[in-house]
């Protein structure tokens, strides 16, 4: 099966030797996104409420960049810094998840690039 690469300058340009997507078929491999700002590729200022939210905003642009949206997340995994910001992250992502939620892993980690505090990445299914 084909491999399509996804790539849009709404969300942040990869800082390493990957792609913001592959497409095989209908399903869509999201990389991890942490919280850069697209234009200036710089995390977003702000506590983790803020920093969530931007995170959920470049995953929603890879998932536009498919032809899909986030609705269509058959998984997400969470990594945190913190693993005391994870009633906060549920809180965001209620916000932009309807039932039926995707199957999700919540897992604490020590460090992530650039200190985000909080990454994501997807497998999202295309109807």
């Amino acid at each position: 099966m084909a491999r399509e690469i996804i790539h849009t300058d709404k969300a942040p340009a990869a800082i390493g030797p990957y792609s913001q997507a592959v497409k095989t078929g209908n399903t869509v491999y999201l990389s991890g996104q942490i919280p850069l700002v697209p234009e200036t590729m710089e995390i977003i200022d702000g506590d983790i409420e803020a920093r969530t939210h931007q995170v959920f905003k470049n995953l929603t642009a890879v998932c536009e960049a498919a032809g899909g949206s986030l609705q269509q997340i058959a998984k997400l995994n969470i990594y945190l810094t913190d693993l005391g910001n994870f009633a906060a992250v549920n809180e965001i992502m209620m916000q932009y998840f309807q039932q039926p939620y995707p199957a999700r892993a919540a897992v604490g980690v020590a460090q992530l690039p650039k200190d985000a505090g909080v990454e994501m990445e997807a497998v999202l299914v295309l109807d």
